[in-house]
């Protein structure tokens, strides 16, 4: 007969403080509990008999917090900080997790809910591997058919086993594809790949928190097989608890730990013009010339991949024949008020001068050809290279795509299952870079422009990328969600991927407008619905919905491919497309006072842009699950046109079907439309008009609301403002004034002008509540209007 073998027991030996932290022993590990401030704590564990002295790229809060004590009485030890008490069980060492009132939170699994399992992990060796070259749409690159491993040591596989207290929605851990609602009873694959982008960062409904200090790929696991969060190759468990009594305080934690988001200039958030691709320097300034002659507004115009000469990848420089003189050509575009935002890439072709400098000095990634920012060296050398090949075209904003440049879901044919997606990755990016690093090649990468940037020019870092995770919002990073395809479903879950990363901490994301690929292709992901692309008005349709959607996001952008985007091409006898683009553009430049300022206080109180509506309201179950309607800052409720009113593929005509959508109205508040200011009760559906004139857009009760005259471009915008009023309760708004570039306001100089709404007496009091020299004071109030609901 078999015979049991006893597991090592949990159960806690010995309690020591030391550090300012807690250390918990046991014959199985060794817990740290380290509190950071008065609401989060850091909880590591091992089992190896030390804890690792390994530097973390991505949480900088470091400084020892000693403003808590413990307490151990029976079979509890419990370690108290003035919003957060964490009860641990001696014979256990579960931890239950609790407000400072003492209310629970959150509790580990009542047995062996931290475990580790160890394993060996390799590297590629160059010498006895086949690597072969791939064409994707993300270039060439160098696929690994056999390899030749080297061994590296051993991680842990890590899983903390969770048990949920009540009913809660839960929102973040990045980008997802899938379009989920509250992620309670999924499972979430975290990792990069081109749609996706992992942030280890959980928030949950009742105002808590949870970020895996983790750089490699992990699994959110709430189903048949247990509730977990589980870690690919870590040397030991490490994540921080956050009590941010809200979600938005959950938020601030993460940026707290992480870091602020750094402030774009105030041209990033008007509208960008993208193309796959403009391929001459006349291309560029005759787009350029068309938006200012046509009077639409236009703050910066794309550059797509393939500046460089032919066969020459990567290489940063100008190909002479097409782009004849670049600096120039900036200068001109300067000269019309149009910033300009340049493609560089973390892979170079073999025979370029840049990838040579590269391998000659031992900086590729095994069996690549792309550079390891992972080094400082490397990321010193990358901005080096940028810097000789552009310094002298005076470049606005990068666009550093194929920063998640392991992808091998775009080798099938066939979409993978999400498990092999994942499986594939870890395998592929694991032989190739540190096993706990494996999501963290976008990170290292921002990190090299912003540095670098900041390092020469007092310009402010606007870095348009596909990959991130934690931290990545002190570089200047805009994400963005990948190359997706035309369809309207793909529409419809791209507003529950952008409300899910903004939950992860991150301020800024955007999309590529009317979907990347538009006609169908072979490969699975090129997939959009319309053969004729925009000679579909099918497709005309969507992307104006696509269109007023981007209206509402951090960043405003077109882009794609299989057709222009430009505007003016989207004009059609049949129906208004052309007029209503223009008014979602005018509307984005009117908006700017309301939308800098969110930026603005995304960086100074670290708010977000982007709300799920639970951000807003975490006690309205039915707020949990609603997939495309968020909130854009506190007052305004986005709600996307998600089908099609008009046309079907093909131009067909649709008829006899409402020109409106189903909207929930969450509760405890009025919701203004603010299209024709008729109010209704919160708490329950509507049919919202929804021409294709404009987007079904809702005002809060008590918001105050900022508006600016149209204008061609952020900079020539008037100060003049019309200040609508919701009336309802009392309300304001703080507006937020600075430079609009450089960094000054890092150091201050900015101004705040507090909105107020008093109910009571129906008035608007207008306080300077900070003043910064000449920057006070800009913006004039011309108008003020109460809303008649």
């Amino acid at each position: 007969m078999l015979a049991a073998a006893s597991p090592e027991s949990r159960a806690i030996t010995r309690v020591e403080r030391r550090e300012d932290s807690l250390y918990l022993y046991s014959q199985a590990g060794m817990h740290r509990l380290s509190p950071v401030n008065d609401r989060t704590v850091r909880v590591t564990y091992t089992e190896s008999g030390q804890f690792s002295q390994e530097e973390k790229p991505g949480v900088l809060q470091k400084a020892p917090y000693g403003e808590w004590d413990y307490t151990e009485a029976g079979n509890r030890i419990v370690l108290r900080i003035r919003l957060l008490k964490v009860e641990i069980c001696r014979e256990t060492a579960s931890c239950r997790y609790c407000d400072g009132e003492g209310r629970v939170l959150l509790r580990e699994r009542g047995k062996d809910s931290k475990v580790l399992e160890e394993f060996p992990v390799y590297r590629l060796s160059a010498q006895g591997s086949r690597i072969e070259k791939a064409a994707t749409p993300d270039g060439v690159k160098d696929v690994v058919r056999e390899a030749a491993r080297i061994p590296d040591g051993t991680r842990c596989h890590t899983r903390l086993h969770l048990e949920w207290e009540g009913e809660e929605g839960l929102f973040g851990l990045g980008q997802h594809e899938e379009g989920f609602g509250s992620l309670r009873g999924e499972t979430v694959y975290v990792h990069q790949a081109n749609r996706k982008i992992a942030v280890p960062l959980l928030v949950s409904t009742k105002g808590y928190g949870i970020l895996m200090d983790t750089y490699s790929p992990m699994v959110f696991q709430d189903s048949a097989y247990g509730s977990y969060l589980y870690t690919e190759a870590d040397r030991e468990m490490d994540f921080y608890f956050m009590n941010g009594a809200t979600m938005d305080g959950v938020v601030a934690q993460y940026r707290m730990l992480t870091g602020k988001a750094a402030l774009l200039p105030k041209w990033a958030f008007g509208y960008l013009q993208s193309q796959e691709r403009y391929e001459t320097q006349e291309e560029v300034l005759e787009t350029a010339r068309q938006y200012r002659e046509r009077g639409i507004g236009l703050d910066g115009i794309v550059l797509d991949w393939c500046s460089w000469e032919e066969g020459k990848w990567g290489q940063k420089s100008f190909d002479r024949g097409r782009f004849p003189d670049p600096a120039g050509m900036v200068r001109q575009l300067h000269r019309e008020g149009v910033h300009f935002m340049l493609s560089i890439w973390p892979n170079m072709d073999e025979s370029t001068e840049n990838y040579r400098e590269f391998r000659d000095r031992g900086l590729l990634l095994p069996g690549s050809n792309i550079y390891d920012p992972l080094r400082g060296e490397g990321r010193a050398l990358y901005w080096d290279q940028v810097r000789r090949g552009y310094g002298d075209c005076d470049v606005d904003a990068w666009w550093c795509d194929n920063s998640e440049p392991f992808t091998p879901e775009w080798n099938h044919m066939e979409r993978p299952e999400p498990s092999r997606m994942y499986e594939e990755y870890c395998a592929d990016a694991g032989l190739r870079l540190p096993a706990e690093m494996m999501d963290a090649f976008g990170l290292f990468h921002a990190r090299a422009i912003s540095e670098g940037q900041r390092g020469i020019w007092d310009k402010r870092v606007f870095n348009l990328t596909r990959s991130g995770t934690t931290g990545q919002q002190r570089y200047g990073a805009v994400l963005w969600s990948g190359d997706t395809a035309a369809t309207w479903d793909t529409l419809r879950r791209q507003i529950a991927a952008g409300t899910h990363f903004c939950a992860s901490g991150m301020p800024y994301w955007t999309v590529d407008i009317g979907g990347f690929f538009v006609r169908e292709g072979r490969p699975w992901y090129w997939k959009g619905d319309y053969p004729r692309a925009d000679g579909d008005l099918g497709y005309r349709e969507l992307f104006v919905r696509w269109y007023q959607w981007g209206a509402f996001l951090p960043v405003f952008r077109g882009h794609g491919t299989d057709c222009r985007r430009e505007l003016w091409r989207y004009a059609n006898g049949e129906e208004p497309f052309y007029d209503a683009l223009l008014l979602a553009n005018r509307l984005r430049y009117r908006l700017m006072p309301y939308i800098y300022s969110l930026a603005g206080l995304s960086w100074l109180e670290d708010r977000s842009i982007i709300r799920h509506l639970a951000f807003g309201f975490p006690g309205d179950r039915q707020a949990w699950d609603i997939r495309d309607q968020y909130l854009f800052g506190e007052g305004l409720m986005v709600c996307p046109v998600t089908e099609p009113l008009y046309y079907g593929r093909d131009s067909a005509r649709i008829e006899g079907r409402l020109r409106s959508r189903r909207v929930y109205l969450p509760e405890g508040c009025r919701w203004y439309d603010y299209w024709t200011n008729e109010a209704y009760g919160g708490g329950q559906w509507i049919e919202a008009a929804a021409p294709l004139m404009h987007i079904p857009l809702f005002v809060r009760e008590g918001t105050v609301l900022p508006m600016a005259q149209a204008a061609r471009s952020t900079g020539e915008q008037g100060q003049g403002l019309t200040v609508t009023v919701y009336p309802g309760r009392d309300g304001r708004f703080v507006l937020y004034e600075d430079e609009g570039d450089g960094f000054g306001y890092e150091d201050g100089e900015y101004a705040l002008t507090t909105l107020c709404w008093e109910e009571g007496p129906g008035k608007l009091r207008v306080e300077k509540t900070k003043e910064c020299g000449s920057i006070a004071g800009r913006y004039r109030i011309e108008k003020v209007v109460i809303a008649a609901g």
